[in-house]
């Protein structure tokens, strides 16, 4: 059984978030005192490079909701106005048979 985009996508998301959350915290407790100069650039340039990608990645995935929604809107509205003229139709031929009878 596999996940559909949305799942993949948000656990994608996730991962990353969370490899970037895991960073920080191990960059500001057991690393704290540890890195220097590169090292220390590089470290946190990866934990920056992580939270900017699962921004981008929840981007992605609002911006996919967003189209989504639209899209189900549409079809509401279209399946609303086929049920409005179907009524309408009904009602004009049961007008006409009450009137022929």
């Amino acid at each position: 059984m596999g996940l559909d985009a949305t799942a993949r996508r948000r656990l994608f998301g996730g991962l990353l978030l969370g490899a970037a959350l895991a960073m920080l915290i191990c960059g500001q407790t057991v690393l704290q005192n540890r890195l220097r100069q590169v090292p220390f650039l590089l470290y946190w340039a990866i934990c920056f490079v992580l939270t900017g990608l699962a921004a981008i990645v929840a981007l992605r995935d609002l911006r996919e909701l967003q189209r989504r929604t639209r899209e189900q809107q549409k079809e509401l509205f279209e399946s609303t106005l086929k049920e409005i003229e179907r009524e309408a139709r009904d009602r004009k031929q049961s007008i006409g048979r009450n009137e022929k009878s």
